[in-house]
């Protein structure tokens, strides 16, 4: 009699511990689960970040190819030419300038 009792006993104790076991597996395959997302979105927030970073780049690489061939422009004769007669009103001897009246 004392055994079966005490085999009784342990089944229930058995069931209770299985019981819980899941319970535990079922919150933690959640908590995964909910993490899961979480890292999803930032992977795709980190995407876009890197697509306009590399927008950025390509632009500023563009830039940098304009300022060299402004800076070759700026050497050679034709644009002091350009900033003398602009800026400075210069002209070459026998140039003549015509203005409009308004």
């Amino acid at each position: 009699m004392v055994k079966r009792r005490f085999t009784v006993r342990k089944r229930k104790q058995n069931r209770l511990g299985m019981i819980m076991v899941i319970m535990v597996i079922v919150m933690m395959t959640a908590v995964v689960a909910y993490n899961g997302r979480e890292l999803q979105a930032k992977k795709e927030a980190y995407a876009q970040q890197e697509q306009e970073l590399q927008k950025q780049i390509d632009e500023e690489k563009a830039r940098t190819e304009e300022l060299a061939e402004y800076k070759k422009y700026t050497k050679t004769k034709k644009f002091a030419e350009e900033v003398a007669k602009d800026k400075l009103g210069l002209v070459y001897d026998g140039e003549i300038i015509f203005q409009s009246e308004e």
